[in-house]
């Protein structure tokens, strides 16, 4: 009965987008800054229209919707700009880790069909090495950053003068539906090509929302962009903050020395991060650390921050949210959400449950931890392990030009994370490993993150990965490898026996390799590195 003569039209069904929050923050704000680069300030009128100008350069260059145009940018604003501008004529963008190889960023090019690139002249070295090796024609717009080191110009064109090609008026152009796409991102590829995940309209608009509402973004939020605007879209905080009507910071590197003043200079309210960057700021060297009056809010996301970093984050005045979420989730998908009694817990305890992953977010359909062959529902006894799986609005629309993959991913009708994790009796979740990352020794199952979250806690510890090593005996046992702070000096038996008063003896590392560890360019560290040592060494 309720649906005869009830149909859709333009008065009551418009495709939700992501683009709709500029375009209600220009009307609602005009004159705000939205946007902070440098010595450049760009309010929300000015940040519609060259975002504007952007799309209309592309539309007269002849780029039709559902092209993809590349972006190799900083934390600047043409990188913000572009994640309008791009998906405003019907594009689709495809923001790159600036931190990738020639072999690599030529592969993504070639595989996502980008029409177009822009790129900060930081970059033009690798990106002319990769253009050699993608053998076509590609459109290069060189964004000339004030404050990029070295670089040539190697485009076709300017991005400012790219923008004075464009129209100030130009009408944006909503998706046909909401389920158009709206970017392309690749994961890792930490074996064999990275895979390429695409994004929907619908789901970057939820996914933002969901990000407004848990991280509470207002108007008078300052976010500081310690997070790469090409890691999955920035988690899409990108469209977040603007939805929000907030100020976003532009920030090129992570370093404590710039980050500590500038809290402090434009009272920033909100930052995100993986736990590298919380680290960073904890064990920065006093002389560069800046008192500032407010709170900031910090999300973090990838493996759980150890409760010493999250003490020593707390202690200069920042408020930490764990958030939980992968490339093809759109970033955060759950978070833990705070329980008031928890304001009771001595420091130990409470960093326990802010560490935990926690719920789904309140755009996210649902999360669980299923077994992952039956998917049926583990118990909630903290204990018995399954793997993290998702469904909803949130979860990408699938991989590339790779339908067995995609199938693979969405097997059963949920997307299967390969996170393995503990539900608690009060429905919090808690990831204990990477599937590939479980250590199992003489039959026993050894969490990598539990045997790490000992190590931080050693004082001299800046950052520490487990991973098995093969054992005649035991098949696998624990080997650490440890990156200690600046000037500290600790032998291989002092950590064992700091280890030896914090975990099971089985559990304890057999091995303690310390240097450098290798990272990915959101801060992660690559196991898969570590672990082919151990297999060769």
């Amino acid at each position: 009965m309720y649906n005869q003569c009830l149909e859709k039209n333009k008065a009551n069904h418009t495709p939700l987008t992501p683009l709709s929050f500029l375009r209600r923050s220009a009307a609602v704000y005009p004159d705000k800054i939205a946007v902070i680069d440098g010595a450049r300030r760009f309010t929300y009128r000015e940040f519609e229209e060259r975002a504007g100008r952007l799309a209309s350069a592309l539309k007269g260059r002849g780029f039709e919707r559902g092209d993809c145009v590349a972006v190799m940018g900083a934390n600047t604003a043409e990188t913000l700009e572009a994640h309008y501008g791009i998906p405003m004529m019907g594009g689709v963008l495809n923001a790159l880790n600036t931190r990738l190889d020639a072999a690599g960023i030529a592969f993504i090019l070639r595989h996502g069909e980008a029409k177009a690139i822009l790129s900060d002249r930081a970059y033009s070295a690798i990106l002319k090495e990769a253009l050699e090796l993608l053998s076509r024609e590609i459109l290069v717009i060189d964004i000339d950053h004030p404050e990029a080191e070295g670089g040539e110009l190697i485009g076709d064109t300017s991005y400012e003068d790219f923008l004075a090609e464009g129209a100030a008026d130009f009408e944006c152009e909503d998706p046909l539906e909401e389920w158009q796409a709206i970017s392309l991102l690749y994961t890792s590829g930490t074996t064999g090509n990275p895979k390429g995940v695409v994004y929907s309209h619908r789901g970057a608009f939820l996914n933002a929302f969901g990000n407004a509402i848990t991280f509470a973004l207002r108007p008078e939020s300052v976010y500081l962009w310690t997070l790469p605007m090409f890691h999955c879209n920035g988690w899409t905080y990108t469209w977040a903050v603007t939805a929000a009507g907030g100020t976003h910071l532009c920030l090129r590197k992570v370093d404590p020395a710039a980050i500590y003043p500038m809290i402090k200079d434009h009272n920033v309210t909100h930052f995100c991060g993986a736990p590298i960057v919380l680290n960073i700021l904890a064990n920065a060297p006093d002389e560069v650390k800046v008192s500032f009056p407010q709170t900031v809010n910090c999300a973090t996301g990838g493996a759980p921050p150890p409760s010493a970093v999250i003490e020593a984050m707390e202690k200069n005045g920042f408020s930490i949210t764990h958030l939980y979420g992968l490339t093809e989730s759109y970033g955060p998908a759950s978070y833990c959400a705070w329980q008031e009694e928890w304001d009771h817990y001595d420091s130990v305890d409470k960093a326990k449950v802010m560490s935990r992953q926690g719920v789904g977010y309140l755009t996210l359909e649902d999360a669980r931890v299923l077994d992952p062959e039956s998917l049926e529902e583990v118990p909630r006894d903290g204990q018995t392990l399954g793997e993290i799986m998702l469904r909803g609005n949130t979860v990408m629309k699938g991989y590339l030009k790779n339908t067995t993959a995609s199938k693979e991913a969405f097997r059963g009708g949920w997307f299967h994370s390969g996170d393995l994790a503990v539900r608690h009796p009060d429905g919090y979740i808690e990831i204990k490993d990477r599937s590939k990352d479980v250590i199992i020794s003489g039959g026993e199952n050894i969490s990598s993150v539990e045997v790490e979250e000992a190590l931080y806690r050693h004082p001299s510890v800046m950052e520490a990965a487990v991973v098995a090593k093969p054992d005649p005996k035991w098949g696998e046992t624990p080997c650490a490898f440890i990156a200690l702070k600046d000037a500290a000096e600790v032998s291989e038996q002092e950590i064992l026996e700091h280890c030896r008063q914090h975990l099971a003896p089985f559990k304890i590392p057999k091995m303690v390799v310390f240097g450098a560890l290798p990272k990915t360019a959101t801060g992660k560290i690559q196991k898969y590195i570590l672990r082919e040592k151990m297999m060769t060494s």
